[in-house]
């Protein structure tokens, strides 16, 4: 089968790392795979092409243009199959394919943002959905939304992410607690979806003996043109102003996220949402224990209410943070052990590939 992935940027975002992963695995089965964006990013470019997967970019700043020179791609490419991930992708692709088409559109919802269920052109792009064969969201909650907007959908998915076991797998000469300081890892862009604010001012709450303990490396871009906002100066300010910046690590995001995820003693996410986090999935099939913010399915996959954190408050992140660290090596050992078992429940590469091929064919 000829398959065609739509995304906007190769950037390092969860949705394109997901994406990414789904175009190998369709690979690796033997189908003829290839990209198309409209923005340009090298971060995910050569991982694909290793795979012997095309990138095709169409570059056109003018909105109306771009439409129209993505549709005439995608209406003479003769594929058997369209995949496209996030709302303008969708609706370009959805687009394209009225009146008429030969392809299987799938197309994959990627954000709870509450937003949609406030804003006319999101909530537009919803309706846009009639025109799909299915709509794929990677959380229950996320479907939830889509169909709060447009109740007429009737092929609604929910499918976890895929996670590349062989990567992400348990480090069996990992010693928790070797070291004196307790390494909290967070993976996110520099947005203030993140909460890089709200993670500052719940450490700020804990004890001095607490701090002395802890310290948190951040891998993430810092978001530059039109994505652009504040929050990572505003974050370093923040820092300054509490004293906290012999606590707090910078680095840029990365590809071989597994090799550092080895040398944590937990990751954290602290979004104010998100459909379903990558390096939430990736770190509990790592057995890292993680503690998150209570969004998407996150009380699903976590069984553990002292793991589960409100980020609108810096009280619950600093609960959350304390809970880890008055942990002893035991319930350390069950929450990896617990993490692992629910990564292989919700997030095998095979199952999920499958299920999308599935729905393709």
């Amino acid at each position: 089968m000829k398959i065609l992935c739509v995304i906007d940027i190769l950037g390092s975002g969860g949705a394109q790392r997901q994406l990414v992963n789904l175009a190998i695995g369709f690979k690796e089965r033997g189908h003829s795979v290839s990209f198309l964006v409209y923005h340009h990013h090298d971060f995910y470019v050569d991982t694909l092409i290793q795979s012997n997967i095309d990138v095709n970019e169409i570059i056109e700043p003018n909105y109306f243009r771009r439409l129209i020179k993505m549709r005439r791609f995608i209406r003479m490419g003769d594929f058997g199959a369209v995949l496209s991930f996030l709302e303008a992708s969708n609706f370009i692709c959805e687009f394209s394919g009225f009146p008429l088409r030969k392809w299987k559109l799938v197309v994959g919802e990627r954000s709870a943002n509450p937003l949609i269920l406030k804003s006319i052109k999101l909530r537009l792009f919803r309706w846009f959905h009639l025109f799909a064969d299915h709509v794929v969201a990677n959380s229950n909650e996320n479907i939830r939304m889509v169909r709060m907007i447009n109740p007429l959908l009737k092929n609604c998915h929910v499918i976890y992410n895929t996670v590349n076991f062989e990567h992400w797998k348990p480090d069996v000469n990992y010693i928790p607690f070797k070291n004196r300081k307790f390494k909290l890892i967070v993976a996110a862009s520099h947005r203030y979806l993140k909460n890089l604010n709200g993670l500052i001012e719940g450490v700020n709450l804990l004890s001095e003996k607490e701090k002395e303990q802890l310290l948190i490396e951040w891998y993430g871009d810092k978001i530059v043109g039109e994505y652009f906002d504040n929050s990572y100066p505003e974050a370093i300010k923040l820092i300054d102003k509490f004293n906290l910046s012999n606590l707090f690590i910078f680095h840029p995001a990365i590809h071989n996220l597994p090799d550092v995820i080895k040398t944590a003693n937990a990751v954290g996410l602290f979004s104010f949402y998100e459909g379903l986090p990558n390096i939430i999935c990736e770190a509990m099939s790592a057995g890292k224990p993680v503690i998150a913010s209570n969004v998407s399915d996150i009380r699903i996959l976590i069984n553990n209410e002292n793991l589960i954190c409100d980020p609108h408050s810096p009280n619950s992140i600093k609960s959350v943070i304390s809970y880890l660290l008055l942990c002893n090596e035991q319930e350390y050992k069950e929450i990896s052990n617990q993490n692992i078992l629910s990564a292989k429940t919700f997030f095998d590469k095979n199952q999920i590939v499958n299920k999308y091929l599935k729905l393709m064919e």
